[in-house]
């Protein structure tokens, strides 16, 4: 991430006007598991807390973002694992993290699977990120 992100602590750190219409563009073509995950975070259905979907940070777009708690959730399909994509997935957590953003990643077979044990893991780290406050 380039530095710049770093300077201002907006909620979108700076992110181009491109990057909104591209995850504007996302919104409108969400994969099966991003579906089913939106619909059981949405509209404050998790505790109360509210998560935006496609949301532009610097020069990322966030799956799912919950501000308030400085949540990612991301949910990967199998190009994740290819070794490129393995090494940007693994800066990009850094780079967010470097932010105060902490990242929870699952595969899509995780959440059309098992969306209880997805929303445990999530509801336990709004939990932690919460008493960090």
């Amino acid at each position: 991430m380039k530095k710049h992100i770093l300077e201002n602590p907006s909620m979108h750190y700076d992110a181009k006007p491109e990057l909104f219409d591209f995850a504007r563009h996302l919104r409108k073509k969400p994969t099966q598991a991003e579906m089913v995950l939106w619909d059981a975070l949405k509209d404050k259905k998790l505790e109360g807390h509210k998560f935006r979907r496609q949301h532009p940070i610097g020069s990322y777009i966030l799956d799912f973002y919950c501000h308030a708690s400085r949540l990612s959730v991301e949910i990967d399909g199998g190009y994740h694992l290819a070794k490129e994509q393995a090494l940007y997935d693994k800066n990009r957590t850094s780079d967010l993290e470097s932010i105060g953003i902490k990242e929870l990643r699952f595969a899509n077979e995780q959440v059309l699977n098992h969306l209880g044990k997805v929303l445990a893991v999530i509801l336990e780290q709004l939990a932690c990120n919460k008493s960090e406050e």
